[in-house]
């Protein structure tokens, strides 16, 4: 018996010190904020691909706690600020970092 609680005991130790690797910090998401990012990632790179002058290829989408940077290389400034204007109109996204450029 004395074995089992001592058992017991190691496990919910070991337990409770993995927990705290879950949380969020400012550089790490935590499950949750991983889940709601490829959520929004997802659905910016489904407005770029439904819209006809863009070419999803072209476009990298990546998303930290909601804020998404798009990255590549488009054909005109136009392009640019229509992947912008799109990517500000996903439910979920906080703001867009532009790292495209104009081949």
């Amino acid at each position: 018996m004395k074995n089992r609680n001592i058992s017991m005991l190691l496990f919910l130790g070991v337990l409770g010190l993995q927990l705290p690797g879950c949380g969020a910090t400012d550089t790490k998401e935590g499950t949750g904020e991983y889940i709601d990012d490829t959520v929004i990632t997802t659905k910016v790179k489904a407005a770029i691909f439904n819209n006809a002058s863009l070419k999803v290829s072209e476009i990298n989408v990546e998303t930290f706690k909601g804020v998404v940077q798009l990255s590549g290389f488009v054909r005109s400034n136009d392009d640019i600020n229509t992947a912008m204007r799109i990517t500000r109109e996903v439910t979920g996204v906080i703001s867009v970092k532009n790292a495209m450029r104009v081949k």
